[in-house]
């Protein structure tokens, strides 16, 4: 197979190329480069001339050394679903030069601000209100705060701090709180230069009145935030998880809003879709979201705009600078579970 322009294979499952693509952004990507699509697990059986000519994939199919020897020409793997996985053999993809990077930065703000409206709910009852006021059996005035309390002023605190930590701690800057932040992959001078306490777990757990849990899954942390983790928290306190449910014994953190120890939140489940039948969906003192808080249209479409960008940059000799790169000393520890549906 022969082309002038650059061959971009394109394999972005679940993604597809229109939702992560303006019609303008798409038309640029297919003026500048000639477009093989391919289902992920069919990438090998594409012919040897194909395959040597790639350039840049979209997508993060499973690559192992055999089918990494044939992409003699690959320059970047851009992961648009943006979980980082442990698919190819990382130490020959960095020793030629081929980067890997995700478009995570977009799903951010979203998440932080759905994360934001969680804690003002649950420090002022809103859903619940308005869920009694239908029913006619609203609490007017005073008697209607009973569990109100103030997010402004409050303490804060962050487990894990990589863009989505930073996104909500910029959302959080306003309300005057006290922030700290657990993220033992970050030098305590990191977190103090955007304006946060380091802190231990525990601290973290059990000096705040508002906690959100951002972290990724890694090899290290599956599970880690489990009952004792639960018992520290202050009564009343609210636990807001935003990234993924296996951080948590999930059961455990049921049992703790259960017993009315701590309120909770939650934008991801341990089995998506969740069963019917699920405790949690009856569960007072737990708000729930079905994974929803960063499928935004605008999230996905500037998904196009980063890597249109950073396919110019690596083609003129450059980083990418849009996208982040993953890194060798942790993206093999990755463990989030990849989302199979936008």
């Amino acid at each position: 197979m022969s082309t002038q322009r650059p061959l971009v294979l394109s394999a972005p499952d679940p993604r597809s190329l229109d939702l992560i693509f303006t019609d303008s952004a798409r038309k640029a990507l297919h003026d500048r480069y000639e477009i093989v699509e391919a289902d992920p697990d069919a990438i090998a059986a594409l012919p040897d001339a194909t395959l040597a000519q790639v350039r840049h994939i979209i997508g993060q199919p499973a690559i192992d050394e055999a089918l990494l020897a044939r992409l003699k020409a690959l320059r970047c793997v851009f992961n648009v679903e943006t979980n980082l996985l442990n698919n190819m053999p990382y130490e020959q993809v960095f020793a030629r030069g081929i980067h890997v990077v995700t478009t995570g930065l977009v799903f951010a703000e979203p998440v932080a601000e759905l994360g934001l409206a969680m804690a003002l709910n649950l420090a002022r009852d809103i859903v619940d209100a308005d869920l009694a006021f239908r029913n006619g059996e609203e609490l007017w005035g005073g008697d209607g705060n009973a569990r109100a309390r103030l997010l402004s002023g409050s303490e804060i605190g962050i487990v894990g701090f990589g863009d989505l930590g930073r996104a909500l701690n910029r959302l959080l800057a306003g309300f005057r709180a006290r922030v700290r932040v657990f993220d033992p992959w970050l030098p305590p001078s990191v977190l103090r230069e955007h304006g946060v306490e380091p802190a231990s777990l525990e601290t973290v757990l059990s000096q705040s009145d508002t906690v959100f849990v951002v972290a990724s899954v890694t090899s290290e942390n599956e599970g880690f935030l489990g009952e004792n983790a639960f018992a520290t928290m202050r009564p009343g306190a609210a636990f807001i998880l935003l990234s993924r449910a296996a951080v948590v014994d999930f059961y455990a953190l049921m049992a703790a809003v259960e017993k009315g120890h701590i309120l909770a939140a939650s934008d991801v489940f341990p089995q998506e879709p969740l069963g019917k039948d699920h405790p949690v969906r009856a569960l007072p003192g737990f708000l729930r979201s079905a994974h929803r808080a960063g499928a935004l249209d605008i999230a996905f479409k500037r998904m196009g705009d980063m890597v249109l960008e950073d396919m110019d940059l690596i083609d003129r000799g450059l980083p990418p600078m849009r996208c982040k790169r993953a890194e060798r000393e942790t993206v093999a520890r990755m463990r989030s579970k990849p989302v199979d549906r936008n």
